[in-house]
């Protein structure tokens, strides 16, 4: 660090003159007998300050004066002399690019490979400031091409690429070792991957494209992750293996990384590649997982359009969650559904209990209507079929096994009835199938007049009617004044019609547009004069 303007007084006038490239003056200081070798704050002497300013003249000048001044010893240590930071004359000089002030301390016997604090050392400094010239001269001189520096144990090749000097990478790959490791285990090929520098990542062939880091990342798999296209494009027609496992955790594949981040083009080509065992195998986790728990409905969309399955497999062990719409709705509890939410479910994801939970069990409508624009619910007559099938003139149905959840988790959430139940019937759910014991024990008044309305109240059993005439005396359930009669026969013969159409047909298409009726009578025979409920919260408890 230059603290120069701090403390000038620090700095000697001999210094100052080789700064500012003053041959005469320096000489003329010289010669009156003030120090070159004086030193500022920094460790830094008036060749220090020659070498970094660049100016040759001055270099020539001090040098000349220190030959003639002793032995050849004298002059190397006086060449070598190093400032607090370990920086001597030569790698200050090629840090910035001086060729011909670095020539000379060169000739003058400079330690070409002198190492600074830090590890750098002049081909290092050169490398780093992308000095091509400078860095061949220091190779003619005999730098070491294949030391570590820094921390990180990083080649001079690892610095040139990931500075993305492509020129410079030219020289050195003919003098460095191409499979050099850092700390990581990361070679010079990975760190263009990583960086995207694919210049230097085609420089660098006929070396290892899969070469593994520490934790087992690859170089596919690191650029996929940062979305470097053409780097991927690359290692793939260079014999990447799209399908080598790149982590110690879990099995995770350049595809996982590219799903994550939603990076489509290289989603794109990573999906012709990768074996579609990661898509449904026990061992592994499909890529949509990853996609979904980072949010990018982008990859969700283009995985499934590809034909990656919406249910994948279960990764309770791995990621805690059952399926891909679990994860998604886990993310989404307390928002509202996410596009990825609907973007399974349009492709006929598997409905399980803890997804109808996050439908049901709540007074929010907006999971349980995206549901429902995809998904049908099958006849009554349908349900004792084994091997139900889905898909049945263009519409996905639910399965046998759903609708059984469905409605035990409706049965154990009564009290949000007033929110899904109106959803459920108008979507042609059977509404006998509601007709349970604990349903007309815990349905709010209102929510049973609802439902009694799409049956005939006349002839429920009598351990239903048993239930009815408890809450009534008990005042909990206050009947509309027609449930106490026979239904009307026009009741009757809505409900009939209900029953020949099916009720999903009825209730979800133009089917009764195409009757032989008065249009007036649409509304009422698709049930939708009947008043809603309005969910009431029910109040806080009071404190203990």
């Amino acid at each position: 660090m230059d603290f120069t303007e701090l403390y000038a007084d620090s700095v000697s006038s001999v210094a100052v003159a080789a700064r500012s490239g003053c041959r005469r003056r320096l000489r003329r200081l010289m010669k009156r007998g003030f120090s070159v070798d004086r030193r500022d704050n920094r460790g830094w002497n008036a060749l220090h300050e020659a070498a970094a300013a660049g100016s040759t003249e001055c270099v020539q000048e001090i040098l000349s004066a220190a030959a003639g001044a002793g032995s050849s010893r004298g002059r190397a240590a006086d060449v070598n002399s190093l400032t607090h930071e370990g920086e001597s004359a030569a790698h200050l000089a090629a840090q910035r690019g001086h060729l011909a002030a670095l020539r000379l301390l060169l000739e003058a016997n400079a330690n070409v490979n002198q190492l600074t604090n830090d590890l750098s050392c002049p081909l290092y400094a050169a490398v780093d400031g992308g000095h091509r010239e400078v860095v061949e001269l220091l190779l003619s001189k005999g730098a070491a091409a294949n030391r570590t520096h820094t921390a990180s144990c990083w080649t001079c090749l690892h610095q040139a690429v990931y500075k993305g000097h492509s020129d410079i990478v030219r020289v050195l790959v003919d003098v460095c070792d191409l499979e050099a490791l850092d700390d990581h285990k990361i070679s010079p090929l990975f760190v263009a991957a990583q960086y995207g520098q694919q210049e230097c990542l085609e420089i660098l062939v006929g070396a290892n494209v899969s070469a593994q880091a520490a934790d087992l990342a690859s170089p596919l798999l690191i650029a996929s992750q940062e979305g470097h296209g053409a780097c991927v494009d690359f290692l793939l027609d260079h014999g990447a293996d799209p399908n080598l496992d790149c982590s110690l955790e879990w099995p995770q594949l350049p595809i996982h990384a590219a799903a994550e981040f939603g990076h489509i083009g290289v989603l794109r080509r990573l999906i012709a590649v990768t074996d579609r065992a990661c898509d449904r195998a026990e061992d592994m986790v499909s890529p949509l997982y990853l996609a979904v728990v980072s949010r990018q409905s982008r990859s969700v969309e283009m995985l499934l359009r590809e034909g990656y399955s919406p249910d994948a497999q279960v990764c309770s062990h791995l990621q805690g969650v059952k399926s891909p719409l679990s994860l998604a709705l886990s993310l989404t509890s307390n928002e509202p559904c996410s596009e990825s939410v609907g973007l399974l479910v349009t492709a006929g994801a598997r409905l399980g209990e803890e997804d109808w939970i996050h439908a049901i069990a709540t007074d929010k409508t907006d999971l349980l209507t995206l549901i429902l624009e995809h998904r049908w619910i099958p006849r009554q007559e349908t349900l004792t079929r084994d091997g139900f099938v889905q898909n049945r003139n263009g519409k996905t149905f639910l399965t046998q096994q759903e609708l059984r959840e469905l409605l035990c988790v409706a049965l154990n959430q009564v009290r949000f009835a007033a929110c899904w139940l109106p959803l459920l019937l108008n979507a042609g759910l059977e509404p006998s199938l509601l007709l349970q014991p604990q349903m007309l024990q815990r349905a709010d008044s209102e929510v049973l007049n609802y439902l009694l309305e799409f049956v005939n109240w006349s002839i429920l059993s009598p351990p239903l009617k048993h239930i009815l005439d408890q809450r009534r005396a008990a005042k909990t359930w206050e009947p509309r004044p027609h449930l106490d009669s026979i239904p009307l026969l026009s009741h009757l013969c809505r409900m009939q019609v209900r029953s020949v159409l099916g009720p999903d047909q009825l209730m979800r298409t133009d089917v009764v547009q195409q009757l032989p009726v008065p249009s007036p009578l649409h509304v009422f025979l698709r049930f939708r004069d009947i008043p809603q409920a309005i969910y009431t919260p029910s109040p806080p408890s009071p404190p203990l």
